[in-house]
């Protein structure tokens, strides 16, 4: 990163960069940088700023989300340019102009590319560090396979053996966006993990997702989620269908809770969309009913409900087709989601409320409004997965961003 931001300070002029990255909780961005020691000994160098945290020679500086610029560059996904404090001309200080890129791939806000000019960019300047700030999140993406350094930055809380596994067990990206669909997912875990997951894959005409909510609590919630879900990916890996996807993982959790004399289960939908036609085709393993908002209205999805998946290993399944028309916004949850003081009601009204959210900041707001009634408590994880559908995908898809900024959020305010 150091060596990009040389180059990108050298191409445009710039007196500073930075790279900003996402903070795991969703709620802040951290300025990533490397602090040499000046002698060569931790003790020599200069004291930690405000909200820093290092690790030898790597600092990372949580910015909470303020409504500022930063924050709205990455809810508008527009580049943002910021004029000099005055206050720093009247004190005879230097003022710098701030410029902030979205670093983001396929809608997923990686984070922020942040330069200091000396003079107010012109308009061809702010299109080309938009354009970079794009390249850059493939920097990233390549390079987080390959160091714990990024996800040590994003990390501003301790993780627990079971918060780990669970993590692992995410898809990378969280949103995803193509030209006929916007999704996106979020887990807000509980202080004792319930082994919530939620994942997707896209094929070439279809994409598949799944949200499963395992039995109980820590460790054990966590060790059945990644049995469920290897078993899940790979059935679908192989081809399998759906409901073959869902007797397969089924069979195998059964067998496991058999031969360790346990009744670990797991509740679950699982689902794929036909991209060229925008049928959706759903299977319910006890789970809670997905939500649909088609215009104005906001109803659950009526479905056959077949029992969890590993409780009885000859349990069969089925699966229902629902049509989905331009415009729909189907949202699954597990039930963390339906905690005290938050029942059905709230949820469908707050679904209803949030429509012009981008889904990368509707399922952060559910997961918000489910923290705020449960007093920040929440005994159980709350998962939500949000799919905006615009239409089968016989159109391509033209940006110069990593995001559709005509999909996005609007401004703060």
């Amino acid at each position: 990163m150091e060596a990009v931001a040389r180059e990108l300070g050298a191409a445009f002029g710039a007196v500073a960069v930075s790279f900003l990255i996402a903070d795991v909780s969703g709620r802040a961005l951290v300025r990533l940088s490397h602090v040499p020691a000046a002698g060569g000994e931790a003790d020599d160098r200069t004291p930690l700023g405000r909200g820093e945290r290092r690790d030898r020679e790597e600092s990372a500086t949580v910015l909470p989300f303020d409504g500022g610029p930063a924050e709205q560059a990455l809810r508008t996904q527009t580049v943002q340019v910021v004029a000099p404090d005055p206050s720093h001309a009247a004190q005879g200080d230097r003022a710098w102009w701030r410029v902030l890129g979205p670093v983001t791939e396929r809608g997923e806000a990686i984070g922020l590319l942040e330069l200091y000019l000396e003079e107010e960019p012109v308009p061809q300047t702010v299109t080309e560090i938009g354009q970079v700030a794009h390249l850059l999140a493939y920097v990233v993406i390549a390079n987080q396979r390959h160091t714990d350094l990024y996800e040590w930055g994003q990390r501003t809380r301790s993780f627990s053996l079971s918060a780990e596994i669970q993590q692992r067990l995410l898809p990378g990206p969280r949103t995803c966006e193509a030209a006929a669909f916007t999704l996106s997912g979020w887990l807000e875990p509980a202080a004792s993990i319930g082994g919530d997951t939620f994942d997707y894959s896209l094929d070439r005409d279809v994409l598949h997702v799944s949200l499963t909510d395992a039995m109980g609590h820590g460790v054990g919630a966590a060790m059945t989620a990644s049995l469920c879900l290897g078993s899940l990916r790979g059935a679908r890996r192989s081809g399998a269908t759906l409901i073959e996807q869902a007797d397969q993982t089924n069979r195998a959790l059964a067998d496991e809770s058999a031969s360790r004399g346990l009744d670990d289960f797991v509740t679950g939908l699982l689902a794929r969309v036909d991209l060229r036609t925008g049928m959706c085709e759903i299977v319910n393993a006890g789970h809670v009913a997905p939500y649909l908002a088609r215009g104005a209205d906001v109803t659950a999805l009526e479905l056959p409900v077949d029992l969890p998946l590993g409780l009885f290993r000859d349990t069969s399944y089925r699966s229902t087709r629902a049509a989905l028309h331009r415009g729909d916004r189907v949202v699954l949850i597990t039930d963390g989601m339906l905690e005290r003081n938050l029942g059905a009601g709230d949820l469908l009204e707050a679904i209803a409320d949030t429509r012009e959210l981008h889904p990368r900041e509707l399922v952060r707001a559910l997961a918000d409004s489910a923290l705020e009634a449960t007093g920040h408590q929440l005994s159980d994880d709350a998962t939500i997965l949000c799919l905006d559908w615009h239409g089968t995908h016989d159109e391509d898809r033209s940006i110069v961003a990593g995001a559709d900024p005509d999909r996005a959020s609007d401004p703060l305010g």
